[in-house]
């Protein structure tokens, strides 16, 4: 008894431990590209802004920040839609690794369920042919008096 309590709840184990790597695999893939994302992300708008003020430097008078004024605004703007855009990206991935993440624990408990309840009907026929037997074994025992 004690063997087959063993050998199920080390193929549970083995089963938790395997969930519990792919989920781990999908958690880091995920933060991975997340993470370059937000990096290119940086580095672009990084290069756009010190270009913008280089510029910005070589300015001596009202006319030439009259001049440069638009040029600021622009990049301003679109550091601020790349923000946006990288935003949407990010919860575009983090969405698709939750959505697997799920799946794999969906699974994962319906497997558990399925194991519950093969284990549990095997309880419960042991039991009825126990039971069986001990009243056929009563009703010898009373007819024998």
């Amino acid at each position: 008894m004690y063997t087959q309590f063993n050998e199920q709840f080390a193929a549970a184990t083995r089963e938790f431990a395997d969930a519990a790597a792919q989920v781990n695999r999908l958690a880091i893939e995920s933060t991975e590209s997340i993470f370059a994302l937000q990096l290119a992300a940086i580095q672009d708008r990084a290069n756009a802004t010190f270009a913008f003020l280089g510029e910005a430097v070589e300015v001596r008078d009202a006319d030439g920040v009259k001049k440069i004024w638009p040029k600021g605004v622009q990049v301003a703007r679109e550091n601020l839609e790349r923000g946006v855009a990288v935003s949407q990206k990010v919860l575009e991935h983090s969405s698709k690794a939750n959505e697997q993440i799920a799946d794999i624990t969906k699974s994962q408990l319906a497997s558990a369920a399925k194991t519950a309840q093969s284990s549990a009907e095997q309880v419960a026929n042991a039991v009825n042919e126990k039971t069986q037997s001990f009243v056929k074994n009563a009703s010898k025992a009373s007819k024998a008096k």
